[in-house]
C-alpha cells in the first residue's frame, strides 16, 4: 500500500481519526497492541511516496492561502502574489522546523516510558515502534525544508534551555498533553491543507504521510492521558493540569518564528503585531485546536480557575468552552 491509493475527501479528511472516549477506563496493554499491528500494516517511506526530485510549481501554495499568518490584514493587502506565496515558504519551514524539535522531546518522553515500563510489554513496544515513526518523520521534515533551499527557523537559546526542563518533568497526563497539544494542532491543519489542489504536491504528500501514522500515535497519547487522570488523585490532576496550561501558553507562538517576515521585507515587530492583532490569528488557532480542546474537557484536562484562565490566553478555547 502506497499513500497514493489512500482516498481522501475533498476539503477535510476523518482518515483514521482518534477517537477516544476521555471519561471510559482504558487498557493499555490491549491498545498498544492494537496499534501495533497497525503500525505494521501501515508503514509509509517518505523516501519512495515523496517525489522529492520534482520542481515546485510555480503557482502553487506552501500553506492554504487563508491561513498564513498575515492574512486578512493590511500588510497582507499591500503584499503581492509572489510575497504571499513566499511569506507561505518560510512560515512552512518554521512550522516543520518546530515540528522535529517537539518530535525529539516526545521521543525523549516516549523512550522514558518503555524504560519504566515492562521492557517487552505491549505498551513498551509501542513507544519504541513510535520512536521510529518520529524519527522517519522528523528525517521526512528536513528534507523538505531542504527542499525549499531554506535554513531551519531555530528555536531561541532561552526555549531550548527550557525545553531540556522538560525532560525531568514526571512522565503522566501533562506529558501526554503536550504531546497532544503538538500532534493534533499540526494534525488539523494538515488535514485541511493536504486536500487543497492549490497546495504544492509534495507538501500534500508530506502531510498524508504524516496524517495517516499521527493518527496512531495520537490515539496512545489520548489513552495515555485518559489512563493518567483517572489513576490520580485530585492534587497531582490539578499540578498536570496547570502544567499543560503553561505548556500551551509557550508552545503555540513558537509555530510562526517572527523572522520570517523581515525575510518578505516587512518589518519583524511589525509583522508579529499585525499577525498577533488579527481576528484571523484567534480563528486559525480555534481551528487546529477545536478537537484536542473538547477531548481535555471531556478528559478532565481543562478544570479550575488557574487552569481556564492560561487556556483563554492562548486564545484558542472554542467559543462554547469560553
Amino acid at each position: 500500500m502506497t499513500v497514493q491509493d489512500v482516498q481522501t475527501k475533498p476539503d477535510f479528511s476523518t482518515e483514521g481519526l482518534a477517537r477516544v472516549n476521555g471519561r471510559k477506563p482504558v487498557d493499555m496493554e490491549r491498545s498498544a497492541g492494537r496499534l501495533l499491528r497497525s503500525s505494521a500494516e501501515k508503514f509509509y517511506d517518505a523516501e519512495i511516496d515523496i517525489d522529492w526530485d520534482a520542481p515546485w510549481e510555480d503557482d502553487k501554495y506552501f500553506l492554504p492561502e487563508h491561513r498564513v499568518s498575515l492574512y486578512g490584514t493590511k500588510l497582507w493587502k499591500k503584499m503581492s502574489e509572489e510575497q504571499r506565496i513566499e511569506l507561505g515558504r518560510h512560515e512552512i519551514v518554521s512550522i516543520l522546523s518546530f515540528g522535529i524539535y517537539a518530535e525529539n522531546l516526545l521521543s525523549s518522553a516516549l523512550l522514558r516510558m518503555a524504560a519504566k515500563g515492562d521492557l517487552t510489554d505491549q505498551k513498551s513496544l509501542y513507544s519504541l515502534t513510535e520512536i521510529g515513526d518520529e524519527s522517519r518523520h522528523s528525517t521526512m521534515f528536513a528534507r523538505l525544508i531542504n527542499k525549499t533551499g531554506l535554513p531551519p527557523y531555530k528555536l531561541p537559546k532561552g526555549f531550548l534551555g527550557f525545553a531540556k526542563i522538560l525532560h525531568f518533568v514526571p512522565l503522566g497526563p501533562s506529558v501526554s498533553g503536550a504531546t497532544l497539544l503538538i500532534e493534533e494542532i499540526l494534525d488539523r491543519a494538515q488535514r485541511e491543507a493536504m486536500n487543497d489542489p492549490r497546495m504544492q504536491p509534495q507538501l500534500r504528500q508530506l502531510m498524508k504521510i504524516h496524517v495517516l501514522e499521527e493518527a496512531r500515535h495520537i490515539t496512545f497519547a489520548r489513552l495515555e492521558m485518559v489512563q493518567g487522570m483517572q489513576s490520580r488523585g485530585k492534587i497531582s490532576r490539578a499540578w498536570h493540569r496547570g502544567v499543560l496550561a503553561v505548556i500551551a501558553n509557550l508552545a503555540y507562538p513558537l509555530l510562526i518564528n517572527p523572522k520570517v517576515y523581515p525575510a518578505v521585507g516587512i518589518n519583524k515587530l511589525r509583522g508579529l503585531w499585525a499577525q498577533q492583532t488579527s481576528p484571523n490569528y484567534r480563528v486559525n488557532i480555534q481551528f487546529m485546536s477545536e478537537p484536542m480542546i473538547r477531548f481535555f474537557h471531556e478528559a478532565g484536562m481543562m478544570e479550575g480557575k488557574f487552569t481556564m484562565a492560561m487556556w483563554r490566553a492562548t486564545r484558542s478555547l472554542p467559543d462554547d468552552l469560553c
